[in-house]
């Protein structure tokens, strides 16, 4: 199964995420790399996952502040080859294109998340991923808290107009050592088999991500069992 590494960027550097509780979050302590510097953490989670694709939740713009465009920047450039999934708190379909431009060329690597917690409704979520190739080039997060959906586009109840890849954000679990929420995964992929199902949070080891798989996700967002040693390097595909 394949692993996409995940940064938690606030105010300029990496932090660890637990259980969604932002305000509470400390700079990250990683047994991969020094320090919380974001090009460096980045780095050695693709190096370590063997890792296309790079998660990237920017807490400033998740929180109502600006997006942390510099960093992105940087972040493009020191990965050649790399995509960025990027949650920004985007509500609606263009609501990344000032972000793009001053990106430039390197936002062709730039793969929108729009997570359910930040759709308002779901005229949002019809058009944002309504538009041609709009279904290709973004991603679709399913974001719940201790058992409740953060979903006032009614999301998750309306399989047809998900995009390829759905995410299943279990936020209570991430970072906290709970396991991934199977369960969940296991009945959004009964209501769309055909859709591609991305897992994020709750993996402890090598063996979660072999039940993970079993349970048909196609990959899955991980940080903290990756910083703590518990997940062996990937080699080189």
């Amino acid at each position: 199964m394949q692993l996409i590494p995940v940064i938690d960027l606030m105010r300029g550097q990496v932090v660890r995420a637990i259980r969604g509780n932002r305000q509470s979050y400390q700079p990250i302590v990683s047994r991969l790399c020094e320090g919380s510097a974001p090009v460096a953490v980045a780095r050695a989670l693709v190096a370590h996952c063997a890792a296309r694709q790079l998660y990237v939740a920017d807490l400033d713009a998740l929180q109502g502040g600006a997006a942390q465009t510099g960093v992105l920047h940087e972040l493009l450039r020191s990965l050649p080859g790399v995509a960025l999934w990027l949650d920004g708190g985007f509500g609606a379909p263009d609501a990344d294109l000032e972000l793009r431009r001053a990106l430039g060329a390197d936002a062709g690597r730039l793969v929108t998340v729009f997570a359910s917690e930040s759709l308002a409704s779901p005229a949002a979520l019809a058009a944002c991923f309504g538009a041609p190739g709009a279904r290709q080039r973004s991603v679709l997060s399913l974001d719940r808290r201790d058992g409740s959906r953060l979903d006032a586009a009614l999301a998750w109840d309306q399989p047809a107009a998900w995009p390829e890849r759905v995410i299943v954000m279990t936020l209570e679990r991430v970072g906290a050592d709970a396991g991934p929420d199977l369960d969940t995964l296991a009945g959004l992929r009964r209501a769309s088999p055909g859709t591609t199902f991305i897992g994020a949070g709750g993996i402890r080891d090598v063996g979660d991500l072999r039940r993970a798989e079993a349970a048909g996700a196609a990959a899955w967002l991980v940080a903290s069992a990756l910083h703590d040693g518990r997940i062996p390097a990937v080699g080189p595909s």
